[in-house]
């Protein structure tokens, strides 16, 4: 239940929508995208086409730093859904195939409380997670999770009923996930982001030469082509995306509907996807929507998709889970901005596929990070698709001394216990501080903080503090 102190300030944050005189709860659009990190133009990509997300953002809020809590789809998905960290709801890893991971029975998820509260839940796309009881939905739509135009198609009647119930949709595309692949542009470089798979949309091919990749990854042919093929991609969710607002804004949910559009992680390349860096944690989260502070907006604050579930609690005036791990972000999305948020977000890795193990916790500041890589005797475990990507295969090729990015190969695959980076001096996370006497402190000081976090949240890998 809501005490006195939660509901005078959810009073001051968004409008309680039980009360007579108020509005109506307010439907809600939550879209995930599948390995997009913030590939967009309102995030600064200077090459990619996004004019819907663009939009988005200049008439909503923008969140520049914006994480997710592991860079691996299925257990960033079931944060996203529970509230809890995946240590916490028990999906360690992906759910499909020989992996096999499945959460804890009885977690209760975010699209439960709102189908108990009467909003008609729906979701249509990727869904991978477990198991299904834990993530109930009124309504499955059935559509090619590779063609977000038709997605958006096949969501249209939600828009158009004219009933008391709001609704939630969880629209979750593939795009722009590695995938299969068939022949690419470059010989040796197979098109396995789906581009051959598309249907009514749009594309043109990106110049190779004039691109301008990441820091992160190395600057070969290779990398330039297959960041094409990802940009173009990611094109085509912007043009799902932007399918499915010209229905909204046509419809009588126009008015009442908040829109959230966020990525599970970051993108599927080496250096990003399963890494705890930047690159892999960082994700786009753009807000619009009723009582939504307008007008393109940009917030500093770290936020988590952790969070996402205690922020449309508040915002749909909903009872929060008491196991709820994270902190809403409400205020910020409404106004004023709340004066006593601490800017730090924890990040869990555990598994990717079944044969990645390789546990890492994480604090970051907007200052520092500090990584505990628990398994760091083990050589660092790649995602098949990644180990195959022609990227990573090319840089391999030069050896282990080869710079793949900032580091070398060698440095990446080899990760010492800690590692701990002054963001703002270093953002490409190189030189690790966690060996220099004059980080000691700070090292110290953040690494009780991960400690008491893991005893916070129930993580069975707390016990490695005394056991190795």
């Amino acid at each position: 239940m809501l005490t006195l102190p939660m509901a005078l300030h959810l009073a001051l944050v968004v409008p309680l929508a039980n009360s007579p005189q108020d509005a109506p709860r307010p439907n809600v659009i939550l879209i995930v995208t599948d390995d997009q990190g913030v590939a967009a133009g309102c995030y600064g990509d200077p090459d990619i086409h996004t004019p819907n997300m663009d939009r988005l953002a200049a008439e909503g809020v923008i969140f520049e730093n914006a994480f997710c809590t592991t860079a691996s789809c299925s257990p960033s998905r079931s944060v996203l859904l529970t509230g809890e960290h995946n240590h916490s709801n028990g999906q360690y890893g992906l759910a499909h195939s020989a992996h096999h991971f499945i959460g804890r029975d009885g977690v209760r998820s975010f699209p439960a409380v709102m189908s108990e509260a009467g909003y008609h839940t729906a979701r249509v796309g990727k869904y991978h997670v477990l198991p299904e009881k834990n993530f109930p939905f009124d309504e499955v739509i059935a559509a090619g999770a590779r063609n977000p135009v038709n997605m958006a198609r096949k969501c249209k009647h939600l828009f158009d009923l004219e009933s008391e119930e709001p609704f939630f949709l969880y629209f979750c595309t593939s795009d722009p996930h590695r995938g299969g692949g068939v022949a690419g542009d470059l010989p040796g470089t197979p098109d396995r982001f789906g581009n051959k798979e598309r249907k009514g949309v749009e594309s043109a091919p990106f110049e190779l030469d004039s691109l301008q990749l990441p820091a992160w990854l190395p600057d070969t042919l290779q990398a330039r082509a297959e960041w094409a093929q990802f940009l173009e991609s990611v094109e085509r969710v912007d043009q799902g995306l932007g399918q499915l607002m010209q229905f909204l804004e046509a419809s009588p949910a126009a008015d009442n509907t908040l829109v959230i559009f966020t990525s599970d992680h970051g993108p599927a390349f080496p250096g990003a996807k399963t890494t705890v860096y930047d690159p892999g944690l960082r994700v786009a989260l753009i807000a619009k929507g009723p009582g939504v502070h307008a007008d393109g907006r940009k917030i500093a604050a770290c936020v988590s998709l952790l969070d996402f579930a205690p922020t449309l609690a508040d915002f749909c005036d909903l009872e929060r889970s008491s196991r709820w791990q994270g902190r809403s972000f409400a205020g910020w999305l409404s106004g004023p901005d709340p004066e006593d948020w601490t800017d730090e977000v924890f990040a869990s890795h555990t598994f990717h596929e079944v044969t990645m193990y390789y546990p890492m916790r994480v604090l970051r500041t907007s200052q520092y990070k500090l990584i505990w890589n628990i398994a760091h005797p083990l050589e660092f475990p790649f995602a098949s698709d990644l180990w195959g990507s022609s990227t990573w295969q090319r840089t391999l090729s030069d050896g282990p001394d080869a710079e793949y990015g900032p580091r070398t190969v060698q440095a990446f695959l080899w990760r010492p216990e800690f590692e701990l980076y002054d963001l703002q001096a270093d953002p490409l996370e190189v030189t690790n501080l966690a060996t220099r006497g004059e980080h000691t402190e700070i090292l110290s000081s953040m690494q009780d903080r991960l400690r008491e976090w893991m005893g916070k949240t129930r993580d069975p890998w707390k016990v490695k503090w005394e056991r190795q």
